[in-house]
């Protein structure tokens, strides 16, 4: 064993323990095409490869444990990938599982033993910039240049840069298809009953709330104007405090103050105190749910809106739409009149409605520096990077596994069982270049993504289009904040228990409880997250 291999298993087993926050959202989909002969740009790539001997490259794949499943090494999308990829490149490719639940712990295992397929991925930008530190990664910058024409062009700078480390090219991040993130959702209904107009700012919200409280349009018992629930994992206000935020923050301050995950509330964000306030009022005039702290799955919550008592709620931009937990059907179906729709209530200063959403990049792929097969990794992505093998990977064949209206692909239901089964949205397991359905058009990705909604296709569009008004992405920053994945689960923790007592404070006493929380939250990591924060941004900005 090399002697840099040893030195990055003993750094590498050292870190095992460390824990590490994944995020895996995707969007419903659908994709085409059946063409496998090799486009012009990969002809010559090909020709060059076929005349070296045969070579084996091994791809990490997720295994859901999803009842029913093939085998993930032997199925109608690995036969596709070794009789197209692998006989234009004189290879075969293996793919090797990794468990779902456990992917973090089962990469450091492999990664430490040199055991590491030659593209392997993973969710969690510290874990990545962790083995950049140890000199466990391949820089792929010169193979990427030399083999990766397509890749390059589907990805663009904007892309790329996400895996850039210390200036280098050590990860290819997966392209985020869809990028929005929250919606805030009121029962049209009602308003109409009430001859109220869709409200659009924070006054008028609260407005409407009140009077959803006191004329009870639902004629429901125990009516519940606005559903809040204090998430255990991602404690916070919503999108409300985006009504509160100056407008006019300054670069370093978006980036420093606003920066962290979405389980760490913005403590020191001005105006983050007006918003968590305004919940306290609504708090104490009944406009929220009682239950909001105890309630930390959203349980209760979903079922409430479900029987007809919430006049509106902030969840996933699709929330509604999804089959679980069914929130639209299962209330269209105990009340038949009432029509739920996206709303834009939290207006800022400056007369706009910003969303953060996501952020363009998706899940980070990168190859092992032990790997012998970099350049047949980039060729792998780069061949993925084609259209027509994105639209196969997603959808299947067509006129089998799909049919093709109006430009977008329609599954047949192959692909639910069987050799065929996709064990995760848009097969993304195997098309791992795209987050999200991709058929080379936002509009077509949006009439895509719609059509995996049955019965709300037009709905899902609207939600769509109002969830990405005025949207932004969280900073871009080139390393990670290391106190953030230390202190992350304690500050989370920390965070709904301030949140909690706050919103039930007396107002007399929320100034002052506010300031002291805001003390204690700083006390117990918050302080070293922000300072790491600002040294980050200095860094990268050369200050």
């Amino acid at each position: 064993m090399k002697a840099g291999a040893r030195k990055f298993i003993s750094i590498a087993f050292a870190t095992l323990m460390l824990g590490s926050s994944l995020s895996a959202c995707s969007s419903n989909g659908n994709q085409t095409s059946g063409n496998t002969e090799p486009s012009s740009s990969t002809q010559n790539t090909a020709s060059e490869s076929t005349s070296k001997k045969h070579r084996t490259l091994t791809v990490e794949v997720f295994d859901r444990g999803k009842p029913g499943q093939p085998d993930l090494n032997n199925n109608y999308w690995t036969k596709y990938i070794n009789d197209n990829f692998g006989k234009q490149y004189n290879a075969t490719v293996n793919f090797v599982t990794v468990p779902r639940s456990q992917e973090v712990e089962k990469l450091n295992v492999l990664m430490a033993s040199s055991d590491a397929p030659d593209i392997v991925f993973t969710y969690d930008s510290a874990t990545v910039y962790k083995y950049v530190q140890q000199g466990g990664l391949t820089d792929l910058g010169p193979v990427l240049e030399q083999h990766g024409s397509a890749l390059t062009d589907y990805l663009g700078d904007d892309i790329l840069k996400y895996g850039q480390f210390n200036g280098k090219q050590y990860a290819i991040p997966a392209k985020r298809t869809f990028l929005a993130g929250f919606n805030t959702f009121i029962r049209k209904d009602w308003l109409d009953k009430l001859g109220l107009p869709v409200p659009t700012t924070a006054e008028q919200f609260y407005e409407t709330m009140v009077a959803f409280k006191e004329k009870n349009p639902g004629n429901v018992s125990g009516v519940i104007p606005y559903a809040y629930t204090l998430s255990s994992t991602n404690p916070g206000v919503g999108n409300i405090f985006e009504a509160f935020k100056p407008s006019n923050l300054s670069e370093k301050e978006f980036a420093t103050l606003q920066a962290s995950n979405l389980s760490v509330p913005p403590w020191n964000l001005p105006g983050y105190d007006k918003a968590v306030q305004y919940l306290n009022k609504m708090y104490h005039e009944g406009l929220i749910s009682p239950y909001f702290a105890t309630d930390k799955d959203g349980k209760q919550s979903d079922a409430d809106i479900s029987n007809g008592k919430v006049g509106a709620f902030h969840t996933n931009w699709d929330g509604p739409y999804r089959t679980a937990p069914g929130i639209y059907t299962n209330l269209k179906a105990n009340v038949p009149d009432a029509e739920l729709i996206p709303i834009g209530p939290w207006q800022n200063d400056a007369g706009k409605h910003p969303k953060q959403g996501y952020s363009p990049n998706g899940i980070y792929i990168f190859v092992p520096k032990f790997s012998k097969n970099a350049d047949l990794a980039i060729q792998y992505l780069n061949w993925m990077a084609d259209p027509k093998n994105t639209l196969f990977l997603q959808n299947g064949k067509e006129g089998e596994d799909y049919n093709m209206v109006n430009g977008v692909p329609v599954q047949t239901g192959t692909t639910t069982s069987g050799d065929k089964m996709m064990t995760v949205a848009n097969n993304l397991d195997y098309d791992i270049l795209s987050n999200g359905i991709e058929l080379g058009d936002p509009e077509k990705n949006a009439a895509a993504v719609s059509a995996g909604y049955p019965g709300f296709e037009k709905e899902v569009e609207n939600a769509l289009k109002v969830s990405m008004e005025d949207y932004y992405a969280p900073y871009y920053y080139s390393m990670p904040n290391e106190a953030e994945s230390k202190y992350r689960t304690q500050l989370t923790n920390l965070s709904a228990q301030l949140l909690a007592k706050l919103i039930v404070a007396k107002p007399a006493e929320f100034d002052s409880l506010y300031k002291s929380s805001v003390q204690q939250y700083m006390d117990q990591g918050g302080k070293a997250l922000l300072d790491e924060y600002i040294k980050n941004y200095d860094a990268q900005n050369g200050q």
